[in-house]
């Protein structure tokens, strides 16, 4: 299922069934071309994974090749070029305009192998990264150790040992892209592309370019379900998605065939579909919103993942590996929760689900300071100490990082003040600090303890 599909551009016959015997042989499927012409041809029929590419060819040459493909609107498969006649002056343009690689003939079998290889590790790698970039984490699989996680970890890789679509449903922030991903990961496709796309950003024109593709001249953008083939689509808020292109996605599921936006000729395509959702999709179906056959179509497996107050035994996992995080990737000195608050933690109702419990980890470790989280901090940062006791604003998101930093300090240092009847060296105990650091900080921000403390 999750085979590399590699093409093959070379005007010698001998040499071109060569490379494909050699690349079957390893596990990958080939397509060839003789010219330039039936190289694009051929990447409009199907997108490749990695393109072989003869500089020398009688019509169109490499290079120029190489060049239109890169001008155009597309995401490219890496190219590695190919010659028996290659100069540093053809390399050095080869990669400029973006080939991964350069090969001298005659071939070493073992050179290119190597180099197949390695290109399509770092084009997979790549891919990777972008989806995950506005994550501040990927998670290998679901976080907790209860019986509700085991049961759904259980559940996600059974339903990963089929292809048949699967819909995931849950309160926002509750993990189910973390269970897509899961899911990909268990899978024997795990070898392929996980593509993620957002349906409430599947509106307006660009809607079915982005899903499906678009053809215009011999430019070709590749849309989400030709990237993920082999691999899974994901597709988070599909309750978002409009009509009318709820009508064509269904066709493309119905058939494993579409037409790309500006496109002639049908596109087949072998992914695996995996659809999430927050929001009661036979209600929207009942009320004309959803269509009740794409339903059926996406709801073949169900994967229900419960709010997190369902499963609070789950939450001293989820915060040793939120604390872990900051320290590991953030770069954040290690603060250890107090039993106090913990307890607290587990017994908060969290709205927002894990992903607020992520945010309040990293408000703690960027905003407080001492080894300790502590009951009383933790209040303040779940909201829930009055403004005017903490005095003033615990932190405002707008500012720079140093200035709210500052700005939640002083409130929690005027907090303990209060709380501590001015006692610095109380103060200084309960935050962690020295008092000569205590000091310090407190003449930086701006704070006279017996002010703060007679005005309370």
């Amino acid at each position: 299922m999750s085979q590399s599909f590699v093409l093959v551009v070379d005007d010698e016959p001998d040499i071109r069934e060569l490379i494909k015997e050699i690349l079957v042989d390893e596990g990958y499927e080939v397509a060839t071309a003789q010219n330039a012409d039936d190289a694009r041809q051929a990447r409009r029929a199907r997108r490749p994974d990695l393109i072989l590419l003869d500089i020398w060819m009688p019509d169109t040459d490499g290079i120029s090749l190489l060049k239109e493909w890169a001008e155009g609107d597309t995401d490219d498969a890496p190219v590695i070029m190919m010659s028996g006649h290659g100069t540093v002056e053809t390399a050095v343009e080869a990669t400029r305009l973006g080939a991964y690689d350069f090969l001298e003939k005659p071939l070493s079998i073992a050179k290119l192998l190597l180099t197949v290889k390695h290109a399509l590790e770092t084009a997979q790698l790549r891919h990777e990264n972008i989806g995950l970039r506005r994550d501040m984490v990927s998670i290998a699989e679901p976080v907790g150790h209860g019986p509700t996680m085991q049961a759904l970890r259980d559940q996600a890789k059974r339903t990963a040992q089929h292809d048949t679509p699967v819909l995931i449903t849950g309160e926002s922030g509750t993990g189910k892209e973390v269970f897509a991903r899961y899911i990909h990961a268990q899978s024997n496709r795990r070898g392929g592309n996980f593509v993620r796309v957002a349906g409430s950003g599947l509106v307006g024109a660009a809607a079915s370019a982005e899903l499906f593709g678009a053809e215009e001249g011999a430019s070709i953008h590749y849309g989400s379900l030709e990237r993920a083939n082999g691999g899974t689509l994901f597709i988070e808020d599909v309750a978002d998605i409009e009509l009318p292109l709820q009508g064509r996605l269904l066709s493309a599921l119905r058939h494993s065939s579409f037409v790309r936006t500006g496109g002639v000729e049908p596109v087949e395509f072998n992914t695996r579909m995996v659809a999430a959702t927050s929001r009661d999709l036979p209600r929207l179906t009942e009320a004309g919103k959803f269509r009740e056959d794409l339903f059926y179509q996406l709801n073949v497996v169900p994967l229900h993942v419960p709010a997190l107050r369902k499963h609070r035994e789950d939450i001293p996992d989820l915060l040793d590996f939120y604390a872990d995080i900051m320290v590991s990737q953030e770069n954040l000195t290690y603060r250890r929760f107090t039993v106090a608050g913990q307890n607290r933690l587990r017994n908060y109702e969290w709205p927002g689900n894990i992903r607020e419990l992520r945010n309040v980890v990293q408000r703690l470790f960027i905003l407080g300071s001492g080894d300790e989280i502590d009951l009383q901090e933790i209040e303040i940062a779940l909201g829930e100490v009055p403004r005017s006791e903490a005095s003033g604003p615990v932190a405002d998101f707008g500012l720079p990082l140093k200035e709210a930093r500052e700005l939640f300090e002083k409130a929690y240092l005027e907090h303990q003040i209060r709380l501590n009847g001015g006692s610095v060296s109380k103060v200084a105990k309960a935050a962690g600090m020295e008092r000569t650091h205590l000091y310090r900080k407190l003449r930086a921000l701006g704070i006279d303890s017996k002010q703060v403390a007679s005005n309370d």
